[in-house]
């Protein structure tokens, strides 16, 4: 393997050059073309345009990718994530034509990559997954046979897309009345997106967390799960903010999650990157959700707090080496880390895009900070992609000093020219349930209907507030009290309690005292 191919755009493309460069291989990137001038496309050893503005008249079409690697002389097919990453027809299309595929076997993306097959899966390797349907229910499938399966279930009720990710085609449903409309909104929206208007259904689980686990895998046998990632806040079913590790996962739950992760891993015999999704309710009890067959955006803090380099990692299994890490330093993490996904969204316009042209770009540095990302100063913010512009990370020793390192990077995000996410950021790091780490994947949109349209922006004081009352906690005592307490089962009412009587004045006189 000598020259990459990157199927992608942006960030991630970004990215995968960074990698190659550190292991002295040569990259190509693929452009739209609005993309003709963009950082992926500069920052390449090699460049070739595959095609149109629209995603399917570009990153998605498979021969046109195919035909650049073959002019270029590349011999791998970095996939990134998105677009074609988990698509098992490109993966066979590599393989056809001769090209190593970074990423799983394509037997492993269709398994894996439905989500009633992957549930299946999980059943068969003995791990718990959320009550609901075990087979697809096809368009063919009428709305008064869903309506009886989930009477069985009982609500409420997910209605999810089989071949879904990201929140597409998936609706909550709390009664019988809603059903009908759900159904129909949830299979347009994942035949729109995915090709496959195919659903299934599950109990919706009232305040749990999302947790999952990120795990390697070789053509040796061998699979290696790493300290779990907390994605909890999310608004509309995608997430926004990540941490590792969990604020509520304590060793000995670790131990039984990343057990889990490995055991369904090893049995579809996984190789590469992946991530594997659990549900966790405030008892300890937590079930398999899904797995994705991919590189995760939010894989930055895991490397972050590990110290390996996930998509290096993921090059030199490709090439067939054997993964000599050892799993002692992959479960305990040295240090905290959080990831802020900033957008090219307004925040006080509905979180609608925001596209246009960068005129300011002024990226936070300094210690334990991290910023990926494909947007430069000058660069143009397209309306045809996901409009994520950069992930911001912030490492500290502990889960306060990672905040306050958080908050000072926000502080100094300066981007002129279009609306972004860095004012919601700011503010959610003022909240007092995210402080305490007391939160479910509801959370943030109670929080959000709460404050029927206030504006997000807050005067640069109260940011600062919020980065001492960090610091301060971080250096007189040890964080994860309400952690501690979650994890051991105490009833959601108790954990409310608390968190209410750790109010933001009583944090202020705490610090000021």
């Amino acid at each position: 393997m000598h020259k990459i191919l990157i199927a992608n755009r942006g960030e991630i493309a970004v990215r995968v050059i960074r990698a190659c460069r550190d292991m002295d291989l040569m990259s190509v990137a693929v452009f739209s073309e609005c993309d003709r001038t963009a950082r992926h496309v500069r920052m390449a050893d090699e460049a070739w345009p595959i095609g149109g503005n629209p995603p399917t008249d570009s990153y998605l079409r498979i021969d046109r990718i195919i035909d650049a690697a073959r002019r270029t002389g590349a011999d791998a097919v970095h996939p990134g994530y998105g677009f074609l990453a988990e698509n098992e027809d490109f993966a066979t299309a590599c393989e056809d034509a001769g090209l190593t595929f970074i990423g799983p076997t394509p037997k492993a993306i269709a398994l894996m990559g439905s989500k009633t097959a992957a549930r299946q899966a999980a059943i068969a390797a003995g791990v718990p997954v959320v009550p609901g349907t075990e087979s697809a229910l096809g368009p063919d499938v009428p709305d008064s046979d869903v309506a009886a399966i989930a009477e069985q279930i009982g609500y409420p009720i997910m209605i999810k897309a089989v071949a879904g990710g990201g929140g597409k085609g998936m609706r909550v449903v709390t009664e019988p009345a809603e059903l009908p409309s759900a159904i129909r909104a949830a299979r347009s929206e994942a035949g729109a997106a995915f090709g496959d208007s195919s659903i299934y259904l599950e109990r919706r689980l009232l305040r749990p967390r999302h947790i999952e686990v990120q795990l390697l895998g070789d053509h040796h046998g061998r699979v290696l799960p790493f300290v779990e990632r907390e994605c909890s806040i999310q608004r509309r079913h995608q997430k926004v903010i990540e941490e590792t590790p969990s604020p509520v996962v304590t060793p000995a739950l670790r131990a039984k999650l990343t057990s889990a992760a490995a055991t369904v891993a090893r049995s579809v015999n996984y190789t590469n990157a992946g991530t594997i999704e659990f549900l966790l309710e405030p008892d300890g009890t937590f079930y398999f959700l899904e797995m994705n067959t991919r590189l995760q955006v939010e894989h930055p803090i895991t490397e972050m707090v590990t110290g390996v380099d996930l998509v290096a990692w993921q090059i030199r299994i490709a090439r067939g080496e054997r993964l000599d890490l050892g799993p002692e330093t992959l479960l305990a993490p040295k240090g905290h880390a959080i990831e802020c996904r900033i957008y090219a969204e307004d925040p006080d316009a509905g979180f609608m895009p925001s596209p246009g042209r960068i005129t300011t770009l002024r990226v936070p540095g300094g210690p334990g900070i991290r910023d990926d990302s494909g947007a430069e100063e000058g660069g143009e913010v397209p309306i045809y992609y996901d409009p994520l512009i950069s992930k911001l990370v912030a490492r500290g020793e502990d889960r306060p000093e990672a905040i306050a390192r958080m908050g000072r990077a926000l502080r100094e995000y300066q981007v002129l020219g279009i609306r972004t996410t860095v004012p919601f950021f700011r503010w959610m790091l003022a909240q007092p349930a995210f402080l305490d780490g007391v939160f479910h994947t509801g959370y943030l949109d109670e929080l959000l209907q709460q404050r029927r349209g206030e504006p997000f922006a807050i005067a640069d004081e109260d940011i600062d507030e919020v980065a001492a009352i960090a610091a301060a906690l971080h250096a007189s005592a040890p964080s994860g009290a309400m952690a501690r307490k979650h994890a051991a089962g105490l009833p959601a009412e108790a954990e409310q309690g608390s968190a209410k009587a750790w109010t933001r004045s009583a944090r202020l006189e705490a610090l000021r005292g």
